[in-house]
Order: C-alpha cells, then sequence, then structure tokens
C-alpha cells in the first residue's frame, strides 16, 4: 500500500487510536528493583553517581522495598555491602553476612516480595574479582565451590530466587546441585548469562565497592563485539539448569535481547544498569532531556526488544509513571 491510498497517521491522530494499536506495553509486573543492603541502622548513603540510589541499612530496606511493594514492584534484587573483605570472600557465605540478614528481614517484614539475591564475589573479596585469585589469575574451577555456598546461604536465608552474576563456567549447575541436594529443588535460578565487560557499570563498582583492585574483567565477562557467542553462553546456562536468563546491560546490546528471545523459550531479563540510569539522571539534571519521557522510551525499548523482565534503579519512579501518580 502507499500514499495517498494508505496513510498511517490516520492511527496516530489521537491517543485513543495510539492506544488501541500500541504493539509494546510496559507493566509494573516487568520491574524488578535493585537494592544495596550494608549494616547498621538508620544509615542511607546516597551514591553520588546513581542520584536517588541509597547504600541502605536493613531498616531503610525494608521502607524502600516496601515503597516499591506497595507500588505493585513484584521482585527485588538485592546486593549486600560487608564491612569485611578477604581472598576468599567469606562474608559472601557467611551465615550472619549482610545479604543473609538483609533477606531474612525482607521476608519477614514482606512476605509477599520476591527476594531475589546477587550471587557474585567481587563485592566480598578484597581483590574485588568474581573469583578467587591464584598467582593474578582468576581460577574458575576453585571459585565454584564459594559460588555454590553463598547461592545456599541466600536460599536458607529465605531468597526466593537466586542469581549468579560472577560469569565462572559451570556455576549454573554447580549452584543447581547444591540446591537441590539441601531440600531447595524449588528456588529458581536467574542466570546472568550474557554478562558483557561493560564500561556502564562504573557507577554501580562504586555503589557496591566492587571495582577490582588490579586488572580487570575481560578475562570471564564478555567482549562487547560478540553475538554469537552469547547464544552459546545461554544455552550452556539452559542445559545446566538456568530458569531465566538475564542480558545485561541492555541498551547497548539490544540486538542480544532480541537474538536470545527469538533463540529460547524461557523467560528473559535484562539489566538496565548503573551507567544507563545516571546518563539518563545527569542529562535531566542539565535540562538536556525530559529525564521521564526518555525513562519510560528506554525501558519500552527494552521491553520492545524481548525483555518480559527488566532490572532497572527507575523502577520506583516507573511503577509512578504507570500508576499515574
Amino acid at each position: 500500500m502507499l500514499f495517498p491510498d494508505y496513510r498511517p497517521r490516520r492511527l496516530r491522530q489521537n491517543e485513543a487510536f495510539r492506544r488501541m494499536i500500541r504493539e509494546t506495553e510496559i507493566s509494573v509486573n516487568d520491574l524488578i528493583l535493585p537494592l544495596f543492603a550494608i549494616n547498621g541502622k538508620g544509615v542511607k548513603n546516597p551514591i553520588p553517581s546513581m542520584p536517588g540510589q541509597y547504600q541502605l541499612s536493613t531498616d531503610n530496606l525494608i521502607k524502600t522495598a516496601q515503597k516499591a511493594f506497595d507500588l505493585g514492584i513484584p521482585a527485588i534484587m538485592l546486593f549486600g555491602i560487608p564491612d569485611k573483605k578477604d581472598p576468599l570472600g567469606t562474608s559472601a557465605y557467611a551465615k550472619n553476612g549482610i545479604a543473609q540478614k538483609a533477606t531474612s528481614a525482607l521476608k519477614n517484614k514482606i512476605p509477599d516480595l520476591i527476594v531475589i539475591t546477587d550471587v557474585c564475589l567481587c563485592q566480598y573479596t578484597d581483590h574485588g574479582h568474581c573469583g578467587i585469585v591464584k598467582n593474578n589469575i582468576i581460577d574458575n574451577d576453585e571459585s565454584l565451590d564459594l559460588l555454590a555456598l553463598t547461592a545456599l546461604s541466600h536460599a536458607k536465608a529465605g531468597a526466593d530466587m537466586v542469581a549468579p552474576s560472577d560469569m565462572m563456567d559451570g556455576r549454573v549447575a554447580e549452584i543447581r546441585n547444591i540446591l537441590d541436594e539441601n531440600s531447595f529443588s524449588n528456588i529458581p535460578i536467574m542466570s546472568y548469562s550474557a554478562k558483557y565487560c561493560s564500561a556502564y557499570y562504573g557507577p554501580f563498582r562504586e555503589a557496591a565497592d566492587s571495582a577490582p583492585k588490579f586488572g580487570d574483567r575481560r578475562t570471564y565477562q564478555m567482549d562487547p563485539a560478540n553475538a554469537i557467542e552469547a547464544i552459546r553462553e545461554v544455552t550452556m546456562d539452559i542445559e545446566e539448569g538456568a530458569d531465566i536468563i538475564m542480558i545485561k546491560p541492555a541498551l547497548p546490546y539490544l540486538d542480544i535481547i532480541c537474538r536470545i528471545r527469538d533463540e529460547i523459550d524461557l523467560p528473559v531479563a535484562a539489566y538496565n544498569v548503573s551507567g544507563e540510569y545516571a546518563m539518563i539522571k545527569a542529562a535531566d539534571k542539565m535540562g538536556w532531556i525530559d529525564g521521564k519521557r526518555v525513562m519510560m522510551e528506554t525501558l519500552t525499548s527494552i521491553k520492545r526488544a524481548g525483555a518480559d523482565m527488566i532490572l532497572t534503579y527507575f523502577a520506583i519512579e516507573a511503577a509512578k509513571e504507570l500508576n499515574g501518580h
């Protein structure tokens, strides 16, 4: 059909028409809010590079999680920030670790909120890498036991889902096995399956104090130039027992989200990461963009690309927009 017989603008001339033919809809059900837990009481440390985000002690964590839950957001992603770090990241799998205590407190106060816990060692190791370091090399296989112990400790604390973000080979199978062997076969795994070695993580590393003390993470996180490799990574995680797979970051990898959505039949998550959030906040502060509109357009693009759920620091703001607040 060609103009003038066909006029696409006919169906754009008012909001009712636009709503009727809208192909992609964002819902609060799609949103997962990342939160940072820290020890103490009454603590609400601002994260300078992520305006509106904080390191929160358990009491304030519960208040923020309750606000999200009351807006209809079904889940949070919990990151722990320990008081002490060591080469083996022992606080990651300690019974009284910050993530474990925060998980228990959240489930006690808001039992219907889905608490997903990040499973990694980088926040807990004194070298800042996601696995055990031997001779300045991240030892993949030696790290698996500790990652599995971390996931198990989270499940024992009451986590509804665990999410390994370390990108060690074989960790999904190791975690699935230890959960099943300890009567946690009902706990699903959301795997950071295609996690790229991205410069967009900068603000997060400030928030979680997780920057590596030497080198970088290119030996375990994916090369940003690769797409076919993402399919292999995702396929491996599914075969090892992942229930949900994640692509991270989201915006620079919309093509990966789309390709993976076409390849698999499991739920697909995408992480709208700290750098993506920070850039929008900074440009909005400067008056260069309409922050709210760009936020919603960004989240819509991620959903349009094929994500079933979106981890985003915008979750509370977006939920207010969606709820008409």
